[in-house]
């Protein structure tokens, strides 16, 4: 009961950072055509990303190299990491 009840949970916050992973991907390939900031899309992707964009940028100012953000990429290792781990710690 317990086992299953754990298996679910983690699954679904596997589930969760993947789904975040391809929203930081998608934030990070617009920032490239720069859309319509009134876009709702554009909008939530913004409200979902900029906030821990921001920390990272705050935190590790050398994130930024040549004007180009690395902070994505920071994030999306960080998540696959964590992922990761967690997945090797629940189900060995």
């Amino acid at each position: 009961m317990i086992d299953a009840f754990i298996y679910s949970v983690v699954n679904i916050i596997h589930m969760v950072i993947t789904l975040y992973i391809w929203v930081v991907i998608i934030s990070a390939l617009l920032s490239f055509v720069r859309p319509d900031p009134s876009n709702p899309i554009v909008q939530v992707l913004y409200r979902l990303t900029e906030p821990v964009y921001y920390w990272l940028r705050r935190r590790f100012p050398f994130l930024i190299i040549g004007g180009i953000d690395l902070s994505p990429l920071v994030i999306i290792f960080g998540l696959q990491f964590i992922d990761l781990f967690m997945m090797k710690l629940v189900f060995g």
